[in-house]
């Protein structure tokens, strides 16, 4: 919705009917279920084409092949994802670094690599441009970020294949830790951002 606040038109476009219709409508965006690498748009008719949080699950070389398609000369992509949450406490975050790395760590799929790296492997042939720090933040009880924890691929991968909750026995550290269940702490995620610039014609 904050594209459509600065564009005059919005695609959005994911490959799940299901995920599109829980979208909230918007008189300047158009839903089209179609995947990243094959959108459907015509060609030259994009200024930005952006994704967040997902392009380590694309066919990245196909991707990039479309948004050049798609994008007019100039035009700019932009990619974004964002790691492991920070909640500025030395005994909070060495437990939730350990669940992630340790517990649930050979749970996570091998493109968690590109995430971990902020992107920075993938070789993207436009020119680079410098982009502003961002960071995403909330305030949360210890009830909604072990809910959060449980959204985790690797989480749920874990509790597949091992038969019980990871959650669970870490809400027990983490509780000793925390303050008081109605207590609120400040979740982070900085972000890392690619942004390139498409060719202009010579």
């Amino acid at each position: 919705m904050q594209l459509a606040a600065v564009f005059e038109e919005v695609t959005a476009t994911d490959a799940s009917p299901e995920q599109l219709a829980q979208a909230p409508a918007h008189p300047r965006v158009t839903y089209r279920v179609a995947p990243a690498e094959a959108r459907g748009v015509a060609t030259a008719s994009m200024d930005l084409v952006t994704t967040a949080q997902a392009l380590h699950w694309f066919d990245i070389p196909a991707f990039l092949a479309e948004a050049r398609r798609a994008l007019v000369p100039g035009g700019v992509l932009a990619a974004w994802c964002y790691g492991l949450q920070r909640l500025d406490d030395e005994g909070l975050d060495g437990v939730l670094e350990r669940f992630y790395h340790e517990t649930v760590g050979p749970y996570w799929p091998p493109e968690r690599r590109l995430v971990e790296t902020g992107y920075r492997t993938i070789r993207f042939p436009f020119e680079e441009l410098a982009a502003p720090a961002f960071e995403m933040a909330h305030e949360w009880t210890l009830g909604e970020l072990l809910a959060y924890l449980r959204t985790w691929s690797a989480t749920a991968r874990f509790v597949l294949t091992e038969g019980y909750d990871p959650v669970q026995p870490l809400a027990a550290r983490l509780t000793l830790l925390w303050g008081g269940a109605d207590l609120r702490r400040r979740v982070r995620w900085p972000l890392s951002v690619r942004v390139v610039r498409a060719p202009r014609p010579a």
